[in-house]
């Protein structure tokens, strides 16, 4: 389709989060985004290029947006929440809308516009089962796994008995004791 005129483009999907962020804050209508790399990116298969630009042609499609109230305040993300202290120990929780997480195909089920977010999780998995996880990560095989529970859900809560570091689409937030995530479905017109 033909780029509308009101197109923002960014080349850093945080910086389209920003934005998102800014427009559901002053409870304005989502501008179309226009994107040319990242997870979400990759996730639809899209093209990464250096320029996207109104009145070309481009892949336009709606996408969802997930909704994350963190100890009460709430932020979005295009396409993961991820609540960990370390990758190879302790409980880590996933939250994706897409299904990269940079070279990992981490929730290979996850796509953005089907109104769900799939959720990830695991706690007391050993560290050897951990590292062989890992391993699979690139090509999404780490799943299923009998200490990995996944879901995929219009909603979902999670509660830490410590504050746990969480990051939206790469960002560091701060750290949370309670996150409750919802999706909005096809929120964001995204042109890539």
């Amino acid at each position: 389709a033909r780029a509308p005129a009101d197109l923002r483009v960014f080349d850093d999907p945080l910086e389209a989060l920003d934005a998102i962020g800014a427009a559901r804050r002053a409870n304005r209508a989502l501008p179309p985004i226009g994107l040319t790399s990242g997870d979400l990116v990759t996730t639809l298969g899209g093209p990464t290029c250096t320029q996207l630009a109104s009145d070309v042609e481009a892949l336009n499609v709606k996408v969802d947006l997930g909704a994350a109230l963190i100890d009460g305040n709430l932020h979005w993300f295009l396409a993961h929440l991820v609540a960990r202290r370390s990758w190879l120990r302790g409980r880590v929780v996933v939250v994706a809308n897409g299904a990269f997480l940079g070279p990992w195909n981490i929730a290979p089920r996850a796509h953005p516009g089907d109104g769900l977010l799939d959720s990830l999780e695991t706690m007391a998995m050993p560290l050897s089962d951990r590292w062989a996880a890992r391993k699979r990560l690139t090509s999404g095989s780490h799943l299923p796994h009998p200490d990995i529970t996944a879901r995929r859900s219009k909603a979902a809560q999670f509660e830490f008995t410590e504050a746990m570091p969480v990051r939206l689409d790469g960002r560091l937030i701060g750290r949370a004791r309670s996150i409750s995530v919802r999706v909005e479905p096809e929120a964001v017109d995204l042109w890539l």
